[in-house]
């Protein structure tokens, strides 16, 4: 039997949810309650270390951008008090460097938001063995629309700083803005 697979039919069902989104929050720890967890919350990266340091959790969902910090740096924390625990990051901002990096620092999964309960469960309890292609890929518009939204959060939501680093011009980059986003 695997680590995974002891954890996920043992009894300890702790999970440990660090997300600065609040309603977001309330409604997946309520979420996770129903499913049989045993759920703590918290809304920012100290209050996530902490918890771990008291009593590491079997299960974490840790959204990558927080405004207190990194996610990853709770993941990694759970790691290494806990390496058979499984953590899943959740991001509105999804990118492959930081998939990479999350999945090198112990996620075993990297979910974008809206992830609902039933995700997140999938993921938490997965055997990890199986790696299936998602039913509904990103198209390409979606794809570069997110690499936009992405560097125009970096920019400090700055147009013309975006537009320079994109190579694009200001006036193109604010049309694709104004737009929403594609499915």
């Amino acid at each position: 039997m695997t680590a995974a697979t002891e954890l996920t039919e043992t009894a300890d069902r702790s999970l440990l949810i660090v997300e600065d989104d609040k309603p977001f929050l309330e409604r997946l720890a309520r979420a996770m309650e129903t499913r049989g967890f045993t759920v703590t919350a918290c809304d920012n990266v100290p209050d996530g270390l902490s918890q771990i340091e008291k009593a590491p959790p079997a299960f974490a969902v840790v959204d990558l951008r927080l405004g207190s910090g990194n996610g990853l740096d709770v993941v990694s924390a759970l790691k290494q008090q806990r390496p058979e625990a499984r953590a899943i990051v959740l991001t509105g901002y999804g990118n492959i460097a930081t998939a990479v990096t999350a999945v090198k620092l112990g996620a075993v999964d990297y979910l974008s938001k809206p992830a609902d309960a039933d995700d997140v469960v999938a993921a938490l309890l997965a055997s990890g063995t199986d790696s299936q292609l998602p039913e509904n890929p990103m198209s390409a518009d979606r794809v570069r629309w997110e690499h936009i939204q992405r560097i125009y959060e970096m920019c400090n939501r700055n147009v013309s700083e975006t537009a320079r680093r994109l190579n694009m011009h200001r006036r193109t980059l604010q049309r694709i803005l104004a737009k929403r986003a594609p499915r």
